[in-house]
């Protein structure tokens, strides 16, 4: 099960990758979102998909586990984000928001958030697993990222006149991808290792082999 979750992760990187290779549009300024009107764009809802997948197969495989559901929905979440993102594509720049455009945005902010909450939980409740500590610094730093990419948000709703093209958007926004789907693959080994999670009452499993 876990293997099928890193193949389907490895498809959506390729896709993602091949997207980018394809594309030759510039990743400094240029956000994801936008290689969708591209010629090649198709690969862009592709390895969001497979991104999907791969994240409801490491939620399934953590809510069998029956003492992470919270965290397990989380990772569903941001999986089912993931297919609304790639479903509803961003407005073209200097269009007015619609309907689509009001999906694809919030289902990025809420993906964005959940993966590295996820993370920071399971890092908490797996703290025998030698994964946990990157799969809390991915976290923690997915999330002061996100800081940056909202913020131009937050100063055009104040009135200031900024594009793209006066900030590294592209990259703060790449840097939020690869550090969720870095923390999604480091769940993956946290997974396989078995580690026993830690008790709610501060006392330590017995670990298995490997932690």
């Amino acid at each position: 099960m876990i293997i099928g979750g890193y193949a389907a992760i490895g498809a959506g990187a390729v896709a993602m990758l091949g997207l980018h290779l394809a594309a030759g549009l510039d990743p400094v300024h240029t956000v994801i979102s936008e290689y969708a009107f591209e010629p090649d764009g198709w690969l862009l809802p592709v390895s969001l998909t497979f991104f999907a997948v791969g994240a409801t197969v490491f939620g399934t495989a953590l809510a069998r586990r029956g003492e992470n559901r919270k965290a397990a929905l989380l990772v569903v979440v941001w999986g089912l984000c993931m297919l609304l993102i790639g479903a509803f594509p961003t407005d073209e720049p200097g269009v007015p928001l619609s309907m689509s455009g009001g999906i694809h945005r919030y289902a990025a902010f809420i993906a964005f958030l959940t993966m590295p909450v996820a993370g920071l939980m399971l890092a908490r409740r797996y703290a025998t697993s030698p994964y946990a500590r990157t799969v809390r610094l991915l976290s923690m730093a997915s999330l002061g990222v996100l800081v940056l990419v909202v913020l131009p948000y937050v100063m055009r709703m104040a009135g200031l006149d900024l594009t793209n093209d006066d900030i590294p958007a592209g990259v703060t926004q790449r840097l939020v991808v690869v550090f969720e789907v870095a923390v999604l693959v480091v769940l993956g080994l946290v997974l396989a290792t078995g580690c026993a999670p830690t008790r709610r009452r501060g006392r330590i499993r017995p670990a298995q082999s490997g932690c």
